[in-house]
């Protein structure tokens, strides 16, 4: 069984937190996930694209089924630039970051300058 825990570092609130890993045949990660439902969809794609013999489709539903495998990855790219989009436009600056750092490259400079080297 998998011990499962609330909380703890590293933990957002109200998350689950593995604490013990699963093994490698255990978990699915995100690409085996989106493989599976690829594989689905493209498969209940086919069998209604390629009309077995007992399925008589109306010619426009025949119509708008055939393309819809370029409709959805156009839909998907749109999707992935408007997310894009917007993370750029709301990513957040991190001025204690950027002031540690400014700090850690005055350190190393000043320790290379102290050793001999000129910038």
């Amino acid at each position: 069984p998998v011990v499962v825990g609330r909380g703890g570092v590293g933990a957002r609130r109200g998350s689950v937190r593995l604490l013990r890993p699963l093994s490698p045949q255990a978990a699915m990660t995100k690409l085996g996930q989106w493989l599976c439902g690829l594989v689905l969809l493209g498969s209940a794609w086919a069998a209604l694209a390629l009309a077995p013999p007992g399925l008589r489709l109306p010619p426009p539903c025949r119509q708008a089924l055939l393309p819809l495998p370029v409709y959805l990855l156009v839909a998907f790219g749109c999707y992935s630039l408007a997310t894009v989009g917007y993370r750029l436009a709301t990513f957040n600056d991190c001025e204690e970051a950027a002031a540690e750092l400014q700090e850690h490259i005055s350190a190393a400079r000043a320790d290379l300058s102290r050793r001999g080297l000129r910038f």
